[in-house]
């Protein structure tokens, strides 16, 4: 009974949090591996869901094998059998009972629906037959063989737990929980239901508190009925005195034929018809197999579906208008048969009961942590669930499988590991809204938060970068030795002073921006923010950055900026570049933060002569918005005036000297300040941008080699 209950409370446990994520939003095909991927992330949801697809191959391949066991048994008490009546003939039933069925799932699930109404009657008569056969005084040939009837003297004898044969409570536990495995199947079958929001919490708690009745109505009969171990020649005999249950001599020695410990089909001889209580036995595995083998495909045909495995994209496709899918149902037989021939219901059933909990576990650890990251996306319509209850069945899950067996809980964890990495190291640009995503946001605001409240100290001082790198695709020399200082480990953000005024054309402008350079730094893996603010003066720019950047203890102390070579030959007679200048390096320090003026030479740290040669017309421009039909060439100087109007090319020439640095200056070389700018294309009205961030971008030459 402990053991029932256990599984009870694992199973009802997994099925109330995956009542809770099936019911908040759209649920399609895919079942388990469908609702935690959407949940925690294609890296959990990929591997749990290969994971779990193996574990329905095998958990068919394992109800093959019992039905097979069954018939075996059947037919060599009538003396037939195929070769030796053992092992052997069980593989060979057991795999054309896979072939079989695989067969009337080809015909279509609408057919296979209806052999399973036909299964479940039988199913019921078979529970009915044995049920009134407890009640029918047993014959003489029964009694031999340990059946009494009602009897408080034999519910005594079996009151109290005994393992023989190095059983073990878990291990027994190992051997039923694969009954309980079915609790995925309404799930794995998403994608067919009407309302699977619906359906999937009331069918599967349903099918959990139904089943455990049955099953625990079925020990409870056995144990008030049937004798633990019977002679098979003579009757069970019970004591004179006290009435409890003489146990025969081969007991001692545990080699008795019959009896509750011994015989496996105790509930064939009980039944009050024979044929109706085997039929429900072949029923009732051959619905399990079924479930299986139907569901797990569709399982893998939504994970192939998703790209995460590329390499099985080719069993994604479907056939059909129920999107059949045809080629994973092939590669689910070929599994099931390997695993049919290893023959041993035992060794099976330890490999899937711990796929099962794997599966088990990370369903409830998904639905606490979307609980747990308080994310306002998670409002499940299923209310009955509780985050630390999830949690709890999580950790059972987990425990109960290194005490199963340790060595193929290692070998699991192993596997979900290894996928894991494969599928954080290959994925595609995939993003479902998980609570992974919820959880870094909540993380970061709390460090924020309690941050914020911390007295600095002078041994917890680090370097908070503000480098003034305009376009960073055009200054990487700046910006490698910024990040020479950050490595990643503290704060750096690259400033950008656009020469616009604030306005809404230029508000959507940054916005790209903002998009474009972002990408552009982690596809060069620098760990840095981009900030751009929108300003006719470079003063005035570097002011609003000084002023705005970062959130709370999260701040610039360093202002990092280059040396203005333009100054040599041009400050004398424009004082302006000068004074803007000298004013950016007074700011900084009545912003009381520190000053570094980095030098490169006589060749400054621009590369905007490389961007562009005045010989091919290659301008990477920013759209000059007070003008709807004028563009701007990236070696104008923004701080001063109106920027020039200068001829876009219709096709980009050779950029393969683009980031040359053996490129001499130009005339126009632009200094540090005046930014820089990817190209971006803006309509006649001046207002919307477009998506295109122009040939810099797109162009694979330009890209820098990454690190």
């Amino acid at each position: 009974m402990c053991v029932i209950l256990l599984s009870f409370v694992v199973a009802i446990l997994t099925a109330i949090s995956m009542s809770a994520i099936a019911t908040n939003g759209e649920v399609k095909g895919g079942g388990c591996y469908y609702l935690i991927s959407r949940s925690l992330g294609p890296e959990f949801g990929g591997s749990i869901g290969l994971i779990f697809y193996v574990a329905n191959t095998v958990n068919a391949s394992m109800n093959c094998v019992g039905l097979a066991e069954a018939a075996a048994f059947i037919l060599k008490g009538y003396g037939w059998r195929l070769i030796d009546g053992d092992i052997n003939d069980v593989r060979i039933y057991a795999f054309a009972v896979c072939l079989l069925l695989q067969c009337i799932i080809f015909i279509g699930t609408q057919f296979e629906n209806k052999t399973q109404i036909l299964l479940l009657v039988s199913l019921i008569l078979a529970i009915a037959t044995n049920v009134v056969g407890t009640f029918l005084p047993p014959s003489t040939y029964q009694a031999e063989r340990g059946i009494t009837g009602y009897s408080w003297a034999t519910t005594y004898a079996n009151l109290l737990p005994d393992f023989r044969n190095g059983q073990t409570f878990i291990t027994v536990f190992g051997v039923y929980f694969p009954a309980m495995t079915g609790i995925m199947a309404g799930a794995s079958m998403s994608g067919d239901l009407k309302d699977p929001s619906t359906s999937i919490p009331r069918g599967t708690i349903l099918a959990i508190v139904i089943t455990t009745c049955i099953y625990a109505l079925a020990m409870v009969l056995t144990t008030v009925t049937v004798v633990r171990d019977a002679t098979g020649v003579s009757l069970p005999q019970f004591s004179s005195v006290t009435g409890r249950f003489i146990p025969p001599k081969c007991a001692a020695t545990f080699t008795c034929p019959y009896g509750l410990a011994n015989d496996y089909q105790v509930m064939l001889l009980q039944g009050a018809f024979t044929p109706l209580v085997i039929m429900g036995i072949f029923a009732s595995t051959l619905s399990s197999a079924s479930g299986c083998l139907i569901g797990a495909p569709r399982v893998f045909q939504a994970l192939c579906g998703d790209g995460i495995y590329p390499y099985l994209k080719f069993f994604s496709k479907g056939h059909g208008s129920h999107n059949e899918p045809y080629r994973a149902y092939v590669l689910t037989f070929i599994i099931a048969s390997v695993m049919i021939f290893i023959g041993d219901l035992n060794v099976i059933s330890i490999i899937i009961t711990n796929f099962f909990l794997a599966a088990f576990a990370i369903t409830n650890f998904a639905c606490f942590d979307a609980t747990q990251a308080n994310s306002p996306g998670f409002r499940p319509g299923f209310r009955f669930y509780n985050k630390w209850l999830s949690l709890f069945d999580s950790v059972l899950c987990i425990s109960i499988m290194f005490v199963l067996s340790w060595v193929t809980a290692l070998i699991t964890f192993g596997i979900f590991v290894l996928l894991f990495i494969y599928i954080r190291t290959n994925k595609s640009d995939i993003n479902w809204g998980s609570s992974t995503q919820a959880n870094s946001y909540r993380n970061a605001l709390m460090g924020l938060l309690k941050l914020s409240q911390i007295e600095e100290h002078v041994k917890n001082y680090r370097p908070q970068l503000l480098v003034l790198t305009g376009n960073p695709s055009a200054r990487q020399d700046l910006v490698d030795f910024a990040y020479g200082i950050s490595k990643g480990q503290n704060l750096m953000i690259c400033g950008h002073v656009v020469p616009y005024p604030p306005s809404v054309a230029a508000t959507a402008c940054i916005k790209k921006l903002n998009v474009d350079f972002t990408q552009w730094l982690n596809e060069h893996r620098i760990k840095a923010f981009y900030c751009a603010v929108a300003n006719r003066s470079l003063r005035s720019g570097v002011q609003s950055l000084l002023q705005t950047v970062g959130l709370g203890k999260m701040q610039p102390n360093i202002l990092l900026m280059g040396f203005k070579m333009a100054c040599l030959n041009k400050c004398l007679s424009d004082m302006d570049e000068l004074k803007d200048y000298i004013g950016v390096i007074r700011d900084a320090f009545e912003s009381n933060m520190s000053l570094c003026i980095f030098r490169n030479k006589n060749d400054g740290f621009d590369q905007s002569v490389n961007l562009q040669s005045p010989d091919d017309y290659l301008f990477l421009q920013l759209p000059d918005l007070m003008l709807s039909d004028s563009k701007s060439s990236l070696s104008d100087d923004f701080s001063r005036g109106e920027p020039h109007k200068a001829k876009r090319p219709t096709t980009p020439t050779n950029t393969s000297k683009l980031f040359s640095r053996a490129s001499k200056p130009s005339e126009n070389f632009s200094h540090v300040f005046p930014m820089a700018q990817l190209p971006v294309q803006f309509s006649t009205n001046s207002r919307n941008p477009s998506t295109s961030s122009g040939p810099f971008m797109k162009d694979p030459s330009l890209k820098r080699q990454k690190r």
